[in-house]
């Protein structure tokens, strides 16, 4: 009788964060090589690097969650973003109570989680088994209500934010960099690992891959598939809180539309590696991130406010040319 670690051999090519193609490897290689050494020629081409690299693991954080969220329902969810700034607000109310900064982080994972989970079960649920566009729909109306609640509760205007890091700045040969950077980066690669370790090497992680992958024959061996759906929701709004909480100290402000436009890049970043594909979602979250700031910098023609047209410049050219993404797996279907 089939069992649930009958499905290991064929998850394994499938792994939690996606599989390499050689010639993407290259690819890579050769841009870390490219940043690399402009970092060694130039020290405002090193700043910019790091600072994109913290950036952009922000928007790879993000768009793990949507990959997560896409790979078990497929379904975009285009509330994501929203779900992570009012975690954020989250967060600001502990620390207004009296909490410090890092027990309110920790605190509001939790909140997320089970936030993420209830939103699955009680309007994701219902509708999911009905239309794909059903369940868009559901997620553009969280959008809304989110956006409505949080402004309700908190207000519009600018709120502020003790600063996880410091303020402290390293000079590194002769590079100054800021240790928000390097903290925010630290914080989400973390995040991302631990959730890698959870899908890679425990039994709920394989229940979980199952699920997305194999719901039929994940429930004809005992996997509770819906609940293994519910938890990977759980999950997506733990990353998202991470990516909100990592944003706003580089957004200087918490405000009701910090993540839309992250949301963009993160959008961005998840096409570009690959919609099925978690290790895309982070590498696309990185390169979206750097390639913004070198852009910004090196491109005369291109200022800050056009950081997000760029972005879904980008979105847009990766699906007219590469629909499946870098890491991304074509779908086929026999007929």
């Amino acid at each position: 009788m089939a069992t649930l670690e009958s499905f290991r051999p064929r998850l394994r090519d499938r792994a939690a964060l996606g599989g390499v193609v050689p010639p993407v490897s290259l690819l890579l290689v050769a841009g870390a090589a490219g940043l690399l050494v402009g970092s060694l020629r130039s020290e405002v081409f090193a700043q910019l690097t790091v600072q994109g690299l913290a950036l952009g693991a922000v928007y790879g954080g993000l768009a793990l969650a949507l990959v997560l969220v896409y790979r078990a329902t497929h379904v975009v969810n285009f509330a994501q973003g929203e779900l992570a700034m009012a975690t954020t607000y989250v967060a600001y109310q502990l620390i207004h109570w009296g909490l410090s900064y890092w027990e309110a982080f920790f605190a509001t994972l939790a909140i997320a989680f089970v936030l993420g989970l209830v939103l699955e079960v009680a309007l994701v649920r219902p509708v999911q088994h009905r239309s794909v566009i059903a369940a868009v729909i559901v997620t553009v109306g969280l959008f809304i209500l989110i956006d409505g609640v949080v402004n309700w509760i908190w207000g519009g205007d600018f709120k502020y934010m003790q600063s996880p890091f410091g303020t402290k700045v390293y000079s590194v040969g002769g590079v100054s960099i800021a240790r928000l950077y390097p903290g925010m980066l630290g914080v989400v690669v973390i995040s991302v690992l631990l959730v890698w370790a959870l899908f890679r090497f425990t039994k709920l992680g394989l229940g979980m891959r199952a699920a997305a992958l194999r719901p039929a024959e994940s429930a004809l061996v005992g996997v509770r598939v819906d609940w293994m759906l519910a938890i990977g929701w759980g999950l997506a709004a733990v990353l998202g809180a991470v990516a909100g909480l990592m944003a706003e100290p580089s957004q200087f402000v918490l405000e009701p539309t910090l993540m839309q436009p992250i949301l963009v890049y993160a959008f961005a970043a998840a096409v570009l590696g690959g919609l099925d594909s978690p290790a895309g979602a982070v590498v696309g979250g990185l390169a979206i991130g750097v390639s913004l700031n070198l852009v910004v910098q090196y491109v005369p023609s291109i200022s800050s406010e056009l950081q997000a047209p760029f972005a879904f410049a980008v979105l847009v050219a990766v699906l007219l040319l590469k629909p499946s993404g870098l890491f991304g797996h074509r779908e086929v279907r026999r007929v």
